[in-house]
This record gives C-alpha cells, structure tokens and sequence, in this order.
C-alpha cells in the first residue's frame, strides 16, 4: 500500500478549504464544500483497500481461502456518498432562497443577516 491516495485525500481536503476561504460566492462556496467532502471519500477507500483482496462474496469462493476487503468500509463510503449529496442538495436549495430573498449569492452583500 502506497502513500498516493492519503495524499491526494490531503490534498482535496487542503484545495476545498482554500476554496471555502476564499469564496466570493455562495455556489462557489458549496462546490468547494463538495470538494471536501470527496476527500474523506479517498481516505475512507485507502484505508479499506487490501493488496491483491477480491470482493466480500463468498457464494463462490470459502470464508477464509482468499483475502477480502472489508465490506464495512465500503458500506460506511457509500453512506457518505449519500451523506454528502443530501448536504449538498440542502446547502443549494438554501442558496437558491437567499438569491431569491436578497437578489445576490456575495456573502458580503447579505448585511441583513450579521448579528
């Protein structure tokens, strides 16, 4: 097992946050929120990967005679996947309703909603 995909997970975490930093509008903000969130994606596949491992099938082969992946790290990325496109949805249908109140998506021109 390399190094590869922890870095790359590493590096889509630090590119969404600079992205969230730096955003000068509300998509934007949310694409780059999305961005994030596929970093744990990687991560959760790299830590569930096993060299030369089949999937975790066993109608054909017995428990035990070959290595398999373990099957609850692909359940937990698949909640996450469904997680993350949930939160996503909700987030623009949220942008979609502060356009339409404020007429902008610039979280600086949203002065209403400062405390």
């Amino acid at each position: 097992m390399s190094v590869l995909p922890y870095l790359i997970a590493g590096w889509l975490f630090l590119i969404g946050c600079y992205g969230l930093a730096t955003s000068r509008n509300l998509i934007h903000a949310v694409g780059c929120l999305t961005v994030c969130q596929c970093s744990t994606y990687v991560l959760l596949l790299a830590i569930g990967y096993r060299d030369g491992a089949t999937a975790p099938v066993f109608s054909d082969i017995a428990p035990g005679s070959r290595p398999v992946v373990d099957p609850v790290v692909q359940a937990l990325t698949l909640t996450d996947i469904v997680i993350g496109a949930t939160v996503t949805a909700l987030l623009l249908s949220l942008v979609i309703q502060v356009a339409k109140r404020h007429r902008t998506v610039d979280p600086d021109e949203l002065s209403e909603l400062r405390g």
